[in-house]
């Protein structure tokens, strides 16, 4: 008797490989990461050159620019060209679509929590 094996089954979600990604989750991946909220705080004080907000991080200036690609695609942030300098600027809307969304479920959560909190309440009210 021979046995053979049974190969794996695989199940492939095509609506999961073929969405293209929201602004909503370009923003969320783009703010996930220290160095790009880094640059982010630095440029809410205004407009810099890329080499001065690259200044402070301990990285070639071509991994900055990576990070910076990576909030220009979420529009996070615009980057303006004059001869040889690059400057960085701020672009707060994105955020605001983000902040939009976090409250809505703070909502939810503020009534889930003001219901366990009076769940207690009058658990704790109940003689033992």
């Amino acid at each position: 008797m021979k046995l053979t094996a049974v190969p794996p089954r695989t199940t492939l979600n095509h609506m999961v490989h073929h969405q293209p990604a929201s602004n909503l989750d370009l923003v969320s991946s783009a703010i996930s990461d220290p160095t790009r909220r880094a640059i982010l705080e630095r440029l809410a004080r205004g407009s810099a050159r890329i080499s001065d907000v690259a200044l402070p991080f301990s990285m070639t200036l071509t991994g900055f620019c990576k990070h910076v690609r990576v909030l220009e695609r979420a529009g996070l942030v615009r980057r303006t060209r004059h001869g040889r300098d690059n400057t960085l600027e701020l672009r707060p809307e994105p955020l605001r679509d983000v902040a939009r969304w976090v409250l809505k479920y703070e909502q939810f959560w503020n009534t889930r929590l003001d219901r366990l909190e009076q769940f207690f309440a009058t658990e704790k009210e109940k003689p033992r």
